[in-house]
């Protein structure tokens, strides 16, 4: 089932249609669905380099958009269902400190999730269950989304094709050790200043 998501999705890149569809895709990723917006967005910044930037925007704004609705679906289904179970079993204590120490570090796991590879929709859930402050969640979605599509496209745009490989392979590696090191940049200067 993967594979058929995927080379559909591959196939809505060559379409014309190719930039509602990366919104689209983009969208929906962020609250369920199970293929990345890179899947679309590289093929399409190969195609026409000089859209590469635009290409970018359309997929960081259809990710934040469906990460608010990934945000809204553990909001709203989380009081439907989870907080019954939670106190059914006796976990609602539990699980308030969990939403606690995931509050005080939200911006940061927004923001070094929306990143990587790891899949964006399961912190925008899990930011709408433990109620992260909403405009923390935007400014770090924004930050995060922008940064991994607009470093993408870069890539690509400067690159061309050779830079698609390893993109493809070794995005996620890439993408880690950047973020370890500003990071780590940020907290040597914390505790050097």
């Amino acid at each position: 089932m993967i594979r058929r998501l995927y080379d559909w999705t591959m196939r809505l890149a060559s379409h014309k249609q190719a930039p509602r569809a990366l919104f689209l895709v983009s969208f929906i990723e962020s609250s369920f669905f199970p293929i990345p917006p890179d899947v679309m967005l590289v093929p399409m910044v190969l195609a026409q380099r000089v859209k590469a930037w635009v290409f970018a925007s359309i997929a960081t704004v259809g990710s934040v958009l469906g990460g608010v609705a990934g945000y809204l679906i553990g909001l709203f289904l989380f009081d439907l269902i989870g907080k019954p179970l939670l106190d059914l079993y006796g976990y609602s204590e539990q699980f308030t400190h969990f939403a606690n120490q995931y509050n005080e570090y939200g911006a940061l796991i927004v923001f070094f999730f929306g990143v990587t590879p790891f899949p964006y929709k399961v912190i925008t859930i899990a930011s709408g269950v433990t109620q992260l402050n909403f405009l923390i969640f935007i400014l770090a979605s924004i930050a995060a989304r922008g940064l991994r599509f607009f470093l993408v496209s870069g890539l690509l745009y400067w690159f061309g094709e050779p830079i698609r490989d390893f993109i493809e392979q070794r995005l996620g590696l890439v993408t880690t050790l950047f973020l370890v090191l500003l990071i780590g940049g940020f907290v040597g200067l914390r505790y050097l200043v």
